[in-house]
């Protein structure tokens, strides 16, 4: 249960603000490579320059989004074996077998 609790006090809300940073961050890195783009004379070191920002960029949104993610699905797992170990009865599951399946048609 505690587990629960810091998932949804602390490490959700912190990876949704990690990512709202992040896009702040990008909006920055942006301006900045277009302006050195502009205002460079070596158009090609700075176009370089804009593709390893871009690279860093990537995986740095890709590992926020994947943590993210396993949090969230750390909660819902979480929840799903509240709910489910609260029945006050345990739910089966059993193949149904369908009339196409038993030979009649």
């Amino acid at each position: 249960m505690a587990e629960l609790q810091m998932l949804l006090e602390e490490e959700i809300p912190a990876g949704r603000s990690a990512l709202l940073d992040s896009f702040t961050n990008l909006e920055r890195v942006a301006e900045y490579c277009e302006s050195n783009y502009v205002q460079s004379p070596d158009k090609q070191r700075a176009l370089e320059e804009t593709k390893n920002y871009t690279t860093q960029s990537l995986a740095s949104v890709a590992y926020l989004i994947n943590t993210l993610a396993n949090n969230v699905l750390q909660m819902l797992d979480i929840q799903a074996y509240l709910i489910y170990s609260s029945f006050p009865f345990k739910v089966r599951f059993q193949p149904v077998l369908l009339p196409h399946s038993c030979g009649f048609a």
